[in-house]
């Protein structure tokens, strides 16, 4: 008998990442419980690096319910403890919330129904009534704001914790650093319906927030880098390229000027625009050669330049398998 076959694939993954959250995750659990009976459920705790009770809290819950715990053996960050809990996850539909309280667990479901309804394949939580101090919720408008103008994903809320998946896009993302707030962006980036819907947000119950203003300066800067990945991954030519022809058709423009004023019987030598030329020439070099080299990466690189998202006619596979 193939244990595969026997196995039970639950209909909704909850992954939750947790930082010292000893206090709520109890409370946490139960509400998730509460609030998808009636749908198989599979929740993912993920401890990063907590140095309080949490882990213990943890191993305590998965004997009353169905909960797998990861430890982490250090805090190595949302998207990292993210990353983590998707590849546990076995789920139809993958679930991300917070471990504060924060987070509605009676949204998911409704999130899911919209899903279905809308065709999309992410829904994210849009905190419509946040209940956060100033201090956080200002400069989260300005960056929603930056984000949705430089990517053109329409959406208001890209911090919020609560989002849902399809298995699809869980599968085709790859997080590090700060990306975990741009799960929305890099989805429809590889041409995934996105969604949003205003959800309940919750003042937080226990603790304090464990995120501070450098987050949002470390969140730009992989702004920058989705932007630039998206328009130059796989033609890194085009970036380098374009830059380095620019200034070495400069650089030539000031090198045969020069070059006339030599023949003319002008002394060049001490003059600085001819230092200029040469170094645009030598650097616009560089640039065209980096862009080449990049070329050559992207096509000796194993990783698929693709990405699907939906499959059909797979019965045609099966029942050539069957003939052989």
């Amino acid at each position: 008998m193939d244990s595969r076959k026997d196995k039970i694939i639950p209909e909704v993954s909850i992954v939750i990442p947790a930082f010292n959250e000893e206090e709520s995750i109890s409370e946490l659990v139960r509400e998730i419980s509460e609030s998808m009976q009636g749908m198989l459920i599979e929740i993912i705790i993920i401890d990063d690096g907590s140095t309080d009770g949490t882990w213990k809290r943890i191993m305590e819950l998965s004997s009353l319910f169905p909960l797998k715990g990861l430890k982490l053996s250090s805090n190595q960050g949302k998207a990292a403890a993210l990353a983590a809990g998707f590849g546990e996850s076995s789920g139809k539909y993958v679930v991300t919330m917070d471990a504060d309280l924060q987070d509605n667990p009676s949204e998911i479901p409704k999130m899911i129904k919209l899903m279905e309804e809308k065709n999309y394949d992410l829904v994210s939580g849009w905190k419509k009534n946040r209940k956060d101090p100033a201090g956080k919720t200002l400069p989260s408008k300005f960056f929603n704001l930056t984000v949705r103008l430089t990517t053109g994903v329409k959406l208001h809320d890209f911090n919020c914790g609560l989002k849902v998946y399809t298995r699809n896009v869980v599968k085709n993302l790859e997080l590090y650093g700060e990306m975990h707030r741009y799960t929305p962006v890099l989805a429809a980036q590889q041409g995934f319906s996105v969604g949003e819907k205003v959800v309940h947000h919750r003042a937080r119950k226990y603790g304090k927030t464990k995120y501070g203003m450098a987050r949002f300066f470390r969140g730009y800067s992989d702004l920058l880098t989705i932007l630039f990945l998206h328009r130059y991954s796989y033609r890194p030519l085009h970036f380098f390229g374009g830059i380095g022809t620019l200034l070495a058709f400069i650089g030539f423009g000031i090198s045969a000027y020069m070059t006339i004023l030599w023949f003319g019987g002008e002394s060049i030598g001490r003059r600085p625009m001819l230092l200029l030329g040469v170094l645009l020439l030598v650097v616009g070099f560089q640039f065209i050669s980096l862009g080449l080299l990049g070329e050559m990466f992207l096509k000796l690189s194993p990783r698929p330049h693709y990405s699907i998202r939906k499959r059909t006619g797979e019965n045609i596979r099966k029942e050539a398998q069957k003939g052989d």
